[in-house]
């Protein structure tokens, strides 16, 4: 099997069932790191993976507190490194508590930081698709354990799409 997985969602809701699918399978120490323009769907698929693990509230965008934290079955470490400028300012956090913690970190605009997390995670790039409301989202599985949740994600999207 491929490590990568291409989907495009038609709604804003369908990008969140998709998170729900990544949230119902997740285990402590999975790391997604999500990538693409403001307004591409981050927030909503970590509001999915949220919902998946039984947090009933909604993920907000923590750009100007850089971590939030929901509980459910698991923690919930959303961290949004938008306001960061290098690397150097993303160590300084001390985010390894977080990476190295009993919950699922979910981060956005990893690329401020991008050789500070660990070699094994879920790259997940959002951009704008053909039509105003699509996304499409590329899964890039990084590791053993994300080639499995890559292969149950796909397994869970119907043959006919969302």
């Amino acid at each position: 099997m491929s490590n990568t997985l291409n989907l495009v969602t038609h709604s804003a809701d369908e990008t969140r069932q998709v998170g729900r699918v990544l949230g119902s399978n997740a285990r402590a120490g999975d790391l997604y790191l999500l990538s693409g323009p403001l307004g591409a769907g981050k927030t909503c698929l970590v509001q999915g993976i949220a919902f998946g693990l039984g947090i009933a509230e909604y993920a907000r965008s923590p750009s100007f507190v850089i971590v939030n934290q929901y509980r459910g079955r698991l923690k919930v470490y959303h961290i949004d490194l938008y306001r960061l400028e290098d690397a150097q300012e993303v160590q300084d956090l001390g985010l390894e508590e977080y990476l190295e913690g009993d919950g699922v970190c979910a981060v956005e605009w990893p690329e401020r930081g991008a050789s500070l997390f660990p070699p094994e995670h879920m790259w997940v790039s959002l951009d704008y698709g053909r039509e105003e409301c699509d996304r499409n989202i590329r899964f890039e599985a990084r590791g053993a354990r994300y080639l499995k949740l890559l292969h149950e994600l796909a397994s869970a999207i119907p043959a006919e799409g969302l």
